[in-house]
């Protein structure tokens, strides 16, 4: 046993648990009221799945959006998966709760910024898998929100919330 108790590493680990919950919470019953996420992603992550284009485009990092089109989202230990509209085509992502940079939603002006991990959230490939198929969901989107929706899913780079920096509270 060391001679510290590391709370930095606790806390990431409890607010990436917060995550997954409202995440949950979400899947389960969808987004309420004005609610909408602006989350960060670190692109780079070992265990991050998407689109090639989109990892060709965002090397680095990506900010995904998700508010008025999202569609199966799925909760595990270790991440979630959702497919999100860029530009009218529906792409699967898979995020390991460890590739989140921020998490923020504007609309209760809250936000949280973890602190580089890893990768030691594993996920078991059985307990959660990407939905690869496209075919019908641009029409069935189209549908939902007309042809020219402006439904949001494009990368935002400037947020505007309170943000933690869990580092604050790491002793020296």
């Amino acid at each position: 046993m060391t001679g510290t108790l590391d709370y930095g590493s606790i806390m990431n680990k409890a607010m990436r648990f917060f995550v997954q919950q409202v995440l949950q919470e979400v899947s389960e019953n969808g987004l309420p009221g004005e609610h909408h996420f602006f989350i960060t992603l670190d692109t780079t992550h070992q265990g991050l799945e998407m689109a090639p284009w989109l990892l060709d485009r965002y090397p680095k990092e990506i900010t995904i959006v998700m508010q008025h089109w999202f569609d199966n989202l799925k909760v595990c230990d270790a991440g979630f998966a959702v497919t999100l509209n860029f530009g009218n085509n529906p792409e699967p992502l898979y995020v390991p709760y460890a590739s989140i940079i921020t998490f923020v939603d504007p609309s209760v002006e809250f936000g949280v910024k973890f602190e580089h991990t890893d990768g030691a959230y594993g996920c078991d490939e059985a307990q959660l898998t990407l939905d690869r198929t496209t075919e019908g969901k641009v029409a069935k989107n189209n549908e939902q929100y007309g042809k020219g929706s402006t439904a949001k899913s494009e990368v935002i780079k400037d947020i505007k919330a309170d943000v933690v920096d869990l580092d604050a509270f790491r002793k020296s």
